[in-house]
């Protein structure tokens, strides 16, 4: 079921409730996307399995799909969209879901557990770092590619060019550990842009500020049991990321999915389901 959410004047956001294919009711679970990425970034595959064991909800962040594109005239920040993601829970009438959140959708997971602990059954992150702690030592940046790509996020293209760049793009995001599908991404890129109903970049999440982020000493108190899943191969979250936050948190454990870089392709959409379901099966 889709529907739109109110959650500020003049914003609205596009959800839609998947509902699970087994005839039993079965626990809600919100799939949290990352920066500039809309929620049928989620591969079909990879929702099905868990809608094998779950109520599954997806979303379009704010300036993603078919949500308000608000930022140039609103501004907001990590704890607006955060707070979005209770509000599309309250729209579908969950009090408590198992939440998972990729690379930016995992801080604002991180998020959830420190402020709407009451409403979370379980928190699982992957490709992601843990939130900041002020003083602490950074880890090194990306390499030199990606931070190019990055900087060409927002050129202007025409419709080939851009799903040109946007396959490169996920390309240099899978790594190297497994293979990329070079086909099967530009279908899902071009599945997003029918979708969003236009091919221009979003890059509001990009520009977004981080105020609010640096939390990560409160993470030690955080009563959310959480699962961290480790990509090897992330190139924008390389481990020790993902070791450094199943440390922070008390309820944290950490797993890892071999040959996995920052993206869902064939070969880990099933380890990566079955992780995640581990977790949300038995949140203990």
């Amino acid at each position: 079921m889709e529907r739109y959410v109110d959650v500020a004047p003049g914003i609205r956001l596009w959800a839609w409730d998947v509902a699970s294919t087994s005839a039993e009711p079965r626990e809600p679970l919100l799939l949290v996307m990352g920066a500039d990425d809309s929620g049928v970034a989620w591969p079909d595959p990879f929702v099905a399995l868990l809608a094998e064991h779950h109520r599954v909800i997806v979303y379009d962040h704010r300036d993603t799909g078919r949500s308000t594109a608000s930022f140039e005239d609103q501004p907001y920040g990590p704890a607006e969209l955060a707070a979005d993601a209770i509000a599309v829970l309250d729209a579908f009438a969950v009090p408590r879901a198992h939440v998972v959140g990729m690379a930016m959708g995992g801080l604002l997971v991180q998020l959830l557990m420190l402020d709407h602990p009451d409403r979370l059954l379980s928190a699982t992150v992957f490709c992601a770092g843990a939130l900041p702690t002020p003083g602490a030592p950074g880890f090194p940046r990306p390499g030199i590619a990606l931070q190019r790509m990055w900087g060409e996020r927002d050129d202007e293209r025409d419709l080939a060019g851009e799903l040109a760049w946007r396959v490169a793009y996920r390309r240099l995001l899978n790594g190297t550990g497994t293979s990329f599908d070079a086909d099967a991404s530009r279908a899902l890129e071009e599945r997003i842009i029918a979708h969003t109903g236009h091919h221009e970049p979003a890059t509001a999440h990009n520009d977004m500020g981080r105020a609010g982020l640096e939390r990560g000493a409160e993470l030690a108190a955080a009563e959310v049991p959480l699962l961290v899943i480790e990509a090897p191969e992330d190139p924008v979250f390389p481990p020790p990321h993902s070791g450094e936050l199943a440390r922070a948190v008390a309820r944290g454990r950490l797993t890892r999915i071999p040959g996995m870089g920052h993206a869902i392709n064939r070969t880990v959409t099933a380890p990566l389901a079955a992780a995640i379901l581990t977790r949300t099966t038995d949140p203990t």
